[in-house]
């Protein structure tokens, strides 16, 4: 049985203290065998999204799809995954939709206050200490994996953020079950002191690859520019790889399949009376070879 470590304040249910290992939760694997092992708890939701963000020599380029999944079903097809921090700074997310925005707007409320007591522009930093420390004392059960990206006195900055709590600032990287095949890209590709222009077309080139190549992630690609001089781009459904209508329209219908107006021949006169009331419902259908008509109710 696996035993937990605990502190000499610790007490048993009998009042002893003890120190050193504690064996209480026998019990409780106990429990848990006898529903039928580990299989019989609940599992950990499976999540997809493929997000990623880029530091450029003017500022950074966040990126990411817009497909929200339920289990293995598509429950939205264009959810917007950047969120908004602070006018300087965004974060997109990756992990439970529920988690990921309430925890940005949380985090959003915090940063606001914050400059409104401090008469100053919020810090990358400052946010990521704020959303670092609130996801550690869930210990991970915050299922919100973020990528956060803005641009401060410090310059352009990226961290990459754990649900667990851990952090890294890089000049690249990428969050999400299409991670992998995004960060392909960006091994392949990144270079320091690009111009916007590359580093848009490297984020979109990721994002694409996560679409493309993970089940999880999809539709559209959202991309968001912040450079240093504190103006932000925001270009929701930049690309849209999964468009259907141009694909119908190049598929050619045999015009037999067309029916037009007029093609099944009618034995009489038909009149339905539209928007029936109730005074007069139904339709009156005029026989021709008989004198008297026949009334149909509907």
């Amino acid at each position: 049985m696996m035993s937990e470590l605990t502190s000499t304040n610790d007490t048993l249910c009998n009042g002893t203290d003890v120190s050193g290992f504690s064996f209480e939760n026998t019990l409780r694997n106990q429990q848990i065998m006898t529903l039928g092992g580990s299989q019989a708890l609940p599992a950990a939701k499976k999540t997809g999204t493929t997000i990623v963000g880029v530091v450029y020599k003017d500022g950074v380029v966040l990126g990411a799809d817009t497909r929200a999944t339920s289990g293995s079903e598509v429950a939205e097809k264009n959810c917007e995954k950047i969120h908004y921090l602070a006018p300087n700074m965004y974060c997109c997310g990756a992990g439970t939709a529920a988690d990921t925005e309430m925890i940005t707007q949380l985090i959003s409320s915090q940063l606001e206050l914050l400059r409104m007591n401090t008469h100053s522009s919020s810090r990358i930093v400052t946010a990521c200490t704020l959303l670092k420390r609130r996801l550690f004392q869930h210990q991970g059960h915050i299922s919100a994996a973020l990528v956060l990206g803005g641009c401060d006195i410090n310059g352009p900055t990226i961290y990459q953020i754990h649900p667990h709590g851990s952090t890294a600032k890089l000049n690249y990287t990428t969050m999400g079950s299409g991670s992998l095949a995004a960060m392909a890209v960006f091994e392949s590709s990144w270079k320091e002191d690009m111009d916007e222009k590359e580093a848009v077309e490297l984020v979109q080139r990721a994002i694409g690859a996560g679409i493309f190549n993970d089940l999880g992630s999809g539709s559209n690609c959202d991309v968001c520019v912040i450079r240093t001089d504190q103006s932000v781009d925001y270009r929701r459904n930049d690309v849209t790889p999964n468009e259907l209508q141009p694909l119908r329209d190049m598929v050619n219908h045999s015009a037999l399949l067309t029916m037009n107006p007029g093609v099944t021949p009618t034995l009489g006169k038909t009149v339905v009376t539209p928007h029936p009331t109730t005074r007069s419902i139904g339709m009156t259908v005029n026989v021709p070879s008989s004198d008297s008509g026949m009334d149909v109710e509907a």
